[in-house]
This record gives structure tokens, sequence and C-alpha cells, in this order.
């Protein structure tokens, strides 16, 4: 894997908490976006630590934005156990975890992966691609409020803070430096746990319905569960059914 970076951290819950979780973001956003996640763990009694990737919020910037560049700066997390006992990604966080899971069974015990962008088909690309576009062209929380009308006030906040952190050059090089973006081998090399948690193809799902869905199926630790009448961000479009999808399998 390329040389990591070190990545900047938020937390919740007590630093002394015996479960620990790692939350990782998608691409264009930042860690302070995860608090959904880091805010219900903390008040189970975890830690909770979310990190923004490279390119994004405050982490350093690259040359490199390959997925494998992503993976290493995530696989080289650690908490004082030296394991996860969670990790959360969404999208390109998702894509990242995978690897970094597959090239490291110890890296944590368990994955939660959301809409995870594990293959992308072209025209998710092209989907993508114009998100990203209409995020940097105005990144202002009355442009977010206007798609997002149902959003928190946090995260339309915060949608609006990553865009005007992240590098455009970084989040469009995540795109060019990757043209066959597909982490599906990895995914079946997976001996952890690993629950999908989905959003609703009527809406819009970069996973479910997808090829990748069916390329990881074979994966016996793989399981999938779908958050009705949510896009691809079911933690900002259905918080509660998101976070009780989440602690559903964490029993």
């Amino acid at each position: 894997m390329p040389a990591p970076v070190t990545l900047p951290r938020l937390a919740w819950g007590s630093a002394s908490a015996e479960r620990r979780a790692l939350l990782i973001h998608g691409l264009g956003s930042n860690g302070a976006l995860m608090w959904r996640y880091g805010s219900a763990l903390a008040d189970a009694g975890w830690r909770a630590d979310a990190v923004d990737l490279r390119g994004h919020g405050t982490a350093p910037r690259t040359l490199d934005y390959t997925l494998d560049a992503y993976a290493a700066d995530v696989a080289a997390i650690r908490p004082d156990a030296g394991v996860w006992d969670l990790v959360i990604g969404h999208s390109l966080g998702g894509a990242a975890s995978v690897l970094a899971a597959a090239a490291d069974p110890s890296w944590t015990r368990r994955l939660v992966l959301i809409d995870p962008a594990l293959s992308l088909t072209d025209h998710d690309r092209d989907i993508v691609r114009d998100s990203q576009t209409r995020s940097f062209d105005d990144p202002s929380q009355a442009a977010v409020r206007a798609e997002h009308p149902h959003w928190h006030p946090q995260d339309i906040e915060l949608k609006a803070l990553s865009a005007q952190q992240a590098s455009r050059w970084a989040v469009e090089q995540t795109s060019a430096q990757n043209p066959e973006w597909d982490v599906t081998d990895a995914a079946l090399r997976i001996a952890v746990p690993t629950h999908i948690i989905a959003s609703d193809p009527a809406v819009y799902s970069i996973f479910r319905g997808k090829p990748a869905e069916a390329a990881v199926a074979p994966n016996p630790h793989f399981s999938v569960s779908v958050i009705a009448d949510a896009g691809h961000s079911p933690h900002r479009d259905r918080p509660e059914a998101t976070i009780e999808a989440l602690f559903a399998v964490l029993v």
C-alpha cells in the first residue's frame, strides 16, 4: 500500500470506554458529518473516533488519491488495544474500509458499510461527479438546504463546511485516479462480520440493486439491510431508522 498520512480525528464518548469504533466518511465530506453514529455510539457506552480522509476536512493534501492510498491511511489507525471493535464506512469510506480489512483481518472485529462504493457503474460515476460539482460550485448552507430541506440543521451546516474544506482537486482526482473503481475482490476476502446498510434504490443507492451487491453476495460474512425512503446518505435522510439498523447488528 502507499505511504499513509496522519489523519485528524474527532471523538465522541469516554477515552476509557471498552468498545472502540472508527468512523470513515464519504467523498467530499468530513469526519464531523459522521456525528449521528458518533453520538449514538457514545450514548451506548462506546468511544467513537471519526477521521478526515486525505484531501478532505483538515487532513493533509497529497498527490495520491487512489483507493489504495485512502485504505493505507485508515489501516494505519489503531486504538490502544490494537484492534477496532467496529469500523463504520460510508461510500468512499466503505471502499477504503474493505481494502483495509481484507489486507489485515486483525484491524477490526466488525464492519458496517453505509451504502458503500464497492464498485461504480459509469452511470454512478456521472451522478457522483455531478453531485460534487454542484457542491463545490455553491458550497453554501442555502444550497444544501435547498437540495435537502429535511436534513437536520447540523447536517446542513456540516455538509456546506465539508465542501468549503475539501480540496476540489483531490475530489476530482479521486475519480480520475481510480478509472476502475472496484473493490469487490477484496470484499470477498473479508473474514469478519460485515453488515451493509444500503439506501433505497427507489430514491438512489450506489450499492443496492447494482453489480456490487451480487458480486459480494457469495461472502457468507456479509449481510444487508435497506433503509426505505433514504438516499445515498441514510444517516442524514432517515437517521433514526439508520441508527436502529446499526444497533440491530451490534447486539
